[in-house]
């Protein structure tokens, strides 16, 4: 045998001893785990947090609550009736009487309405004004920061204060990243470059602030109708429920017990689905 012929058989021999086993039919490509975008992830990490997840189902469960309730019992919340005043949970009115006559149910799914509406709304301008003018003072920066900085500093009580300074906080981390300074060496416009390049990456931060905030305008709203500086009859809210039911506290709870119950279910589903979204955000929390 020649010398060539030995050195080929050696190698042939050394092939054979390893072979892939498991693989046939398989591209590398097709091994590999499939990538996820940044929002993906979020929702897989979201969704592994059962209490985010049981907020998420209750509070759908609340909504869906308040708008078919009253057709389901078919009561209406402004009928009163003398004679069936201050009863209890039955049948025929779920959540009682009040001391009108009125069915009770009916009254806090329409109240429940009312609250929630007040509680987006409220939230709403608050991550309007206060996301726009922090991405402007973190934008802009010198004497514009200072105004707006200096403006929010002597109307410290409103509540997108807090906002503008946690959104300023984060465009100020990412304004000098390389896309930002393209959008501006291309000429894009303050508002275009605040609206497609900067809020869109502190999103995340203001899900969790706004999920966090809307069961506080839900509590302020239900405490103005308490002390009776809220909405007025014949409409009502939870906090307006809240305080007709404390005057009969003694002799019938159920008309304080069922509009409270409600706020703080509401109230606890924004808050587990805030403290879902705060770890699902948070990059030191990525596996």
């Amino acid at each position: 045998m020649s010398t060539k012929e030995v050195v080929m058989t050696e190698e042939w021999n050394e092939s054979d001893d390893f072979k892939r086993v498991g693989t046939e039919g398989l591209s590398g490509e097709d091994i590999g785990e499939k990538s996820l975008t940044y929002w993906a992830d979020v929702w897989r990490r979201f969704r592994e947090n059962k209490l985010a997840i049981f907020g998420l189902i209750l509070l759908g469960l609340i909504v869906v609550l308040l708008f078919i309730g009253p057709m389901v019992t078919g009561q209406d919340y402004q009928l009163i009736d003398a004679s069936i005043k201050n009863q209890g949970p039955s049948s025929a009115h779920w959540f009682g009487t009040d001391d009108m006559g009125r069915d009770l149910f009916t009254r806090v799914c329409v109240g429940g309405r009312i609250s929630i509406y007040i509680g987006l709304c409220c939230t709403l301008v608050m991550f309007v004004i206060g996301a726009l003018l922090g991405a402007l003072a973190g934008l802009k920066g010198g004497l514009v920061d200072d105004i707006i900085m200096r403006i929010c500093e002597f109307i410290g009580n409103l509540p997108w204060v807090g906002t503008a300074r946690m959104v300023r906080g984060q465009i100020l981390q990412i304004k000098e990243q390389d896309y930002v300074q393209a959008a501006t060496a291309l000429g894009a416009s303050t508002g275009r470059i605040i609206v497609k390049h900067l809020l869109p990456n502190t999103l995340g931060i203001i899900m969790v602030d706004i999920t966090m905030s809307v069961p506080g305008f839900i509590f302020s709203a239900a405490f103005l109708s308490y002390i009776g500086l809220g909405v007025r009859p014949p409409e009502t809210s939870w906090g307006a429920l809240a305080s007709a039911g404390q005057q009969q506290l003694m002799f019938y709870p159920h008309e304080l017990f069922f509009p409270c119950l409600m706020i703080v279910l509401t109230m606890l589903t924004f808050h587990l689905i805030g403290d879902g979204l705060s770890d699902a955000l948070d990059p030191k929390l990525r596996k």
